[in-house]
């Protein structure tokens, strides 16, 4: 009996349909493309579709022609995967799993909103979300491997530029490089002890059962992250929070009780346990920020301008004051120059800026010091007083080799591992058993070969 139903399987398979009983009522799941021995089913290409409209993806096409062709692309590689024993650790795939529900909830409104959204409960979306997760970093992994032993050499990245069209010669749009000095004017003792005493209400609310953790996070907390969300950061490991934080949360044992009060750089806060699992925890917090006085902020700012006449008057330079004075510690042993975290170099695009920054730079010229200003320190939140120096301007241009030497260098680099990537998908094309339904033939491929 079970061989004559493994041969219908296959009977059903071949014949492009397989017909699941479900009480009464019969489901036909349709098979849309066969890789190797892997199919592709229509219910995968719906989902994968469902995915792609809620990220905003542009899918350049039919998505019912470019979806299919992606997912037998993903398998072609996920084979190789195989064949090369490529493994990814289970603690970054929960991790990006739970990340990724986390946005989900707090993008959509609650959990309920999440399941309603997809049609799918939490469990059953953990596990695809498991399962994608996994695919696609062995994927990467096998990509890394075909591509890891690109190198170039001046020369090379020469020729490169030299056969760039010139029309098709990248425009490289405004940069700036800055340098900043930054100050934070002390937080008073009463603001940091109101702080403290709303905190130590709020604990004891929950703890009388006067209040639920989670509507306080809601109403009072400033994170402004996790306060729709009850205060619920999502199950993270050690290492994802800051020291003081981490030491507090991962030695909570009972959801019931609420940790003392934790003091880290964004402020003050309490933590409640919501779940742990294995080395990782899933916690809610509410954050709440001591305010700077305005006194001490206009103060700080007229310090901020007499020490900028000081550097104009020549009696120190903006570097040696950045030095001695700058409280940012990511810029301060690098005299005050700014990084831009997209591309690890120090020029940024105008728009890559921090608002504040942005604004007094646009009209200054290079050499000029910006009076201070207050802004948002984009690490931690807080109200800080700075003024920036803007060390050099670079016009909008076309690219060249003198001054973009790097941008084109990583366009030679790209190019040459979409060439190898693109030899090896043909190949494993060729030499894989493909097989594409009626009904989903009728489409203008990305790469050819895929009809046989």
């Amino acid at each position: 009996m079970k061989i004559k139903s493994i041969i219908l399987l296959g009977v059903l398979l071949l014949s492009g349909a397989v017909y699941v009983s479900a009480g009464t009522d019969n489901v036909a799941e349709e098979v849309a493309w066969v890789v190797g021995d892997q199919p592709i089913w229509k219910s995968e290409i719906e989902e994968a579709y469902q995915n792609m409209l809620y990220e905003r993806v542009p899918i350049a096409g039919d998505p019912y022609c470019v979806i299919p062709e992606q997912l037998a692309i993903e398998k072609l590689y996920l084979h190789q995967a195989d064949m090369d024993t490529v493994e990814i650790p289970d603690a970054m795939v929960f991790s990006q799993v739970e990340a990724t529900l986390n946005n989900y909830i707090l993008n959509l409104g609650s959990k309920e909103k999440v399941e309603q959204y997809f049609n799918k409960s939490l469990p059953a979306m953990r596990e695809s979300l498991r399962e994608m997760v996994r695919n696609r970093a062995r994927v990467q992994e096998v990509q890394r491997n075909l591509t890891k032993n690109i190198k170039s050499t001046p020369a090379d990245v020469r020729r490169f530029f030299e056969k760039i069209p010139t029309d098709s010669v990248p425009w490289v749009p405004l940069q700036v490089e800055t340098q900043i000095l930054t100050v934070a004017p002390a937080v008073p003792r009463e603001a940091i002890e109101d702080v403290k005493a709303r905190l130590r209400n709020f604990t004891e609310q929950v703890n009388k059962g006067e209040s639920l953790f989670s509507t306080l996070a809601i109403l009072y907390s400033e994170d402004p992250g996790s306060a729709q969300r009850g205060g619920e950061l999502g199950f993270s490991g050690r290492g994802e929070f800051v020291p003081e934080f981490s030491a507090v949360a991962f030695n909570l044992n009972d959801p019931k009780k609420v940790s003392k009060i934790v003091e880290t750089e964004y402020g003050f806060h309490i933590i409640q346990l919501i779940e742990k699992r294995g080395d990782r925890i899933n916690v809610r917090h509410i954050l709440l920020k001591p305010k700077v006085a305005e006194k001490d902020l206009t103060e700080a700012i007229n310090r901020m301008d007499s020490l900028r006449h000081d550097i104009s008057d020549g009696k120190f330079t903006f570097e040696e004051a950045v030095t001695f004075l700058s409280q940012d510690k990511n810029t301060r042993n690098n005299k005050g120059r700014m990084v831009n975290d997209n591309t690890g170099s120090t020029r940024f695009q105008m728009a890559e800026l921090p608002q504040e920054v942005a604004k007094r730079v646009d009209g200054m010229e290079p050499g000029d010091i910006s009076e201070p200003f207050i802004m948002t320190d984009p690490k931690t939140n807080h109200e800080v007083v700075a003024m920036v120096k803007l060390t050099e301007r670079i016009p909008g241009h076309k690219a060249n080799i003198s001054d973009d030497f790097q941008l084109i260098k990583n366009m030679y680099e790209s190019s040459r591992r979409q060439e190898i990537l693109d030899t090896w998908l043909a190949k494993k094309i060729k030499d894989t058993y493909i097989r594409i339904e009626d009904g989903w033939r009728n489409c203008e491929f990305q790469n050819k070969g895929w009809i046989k």
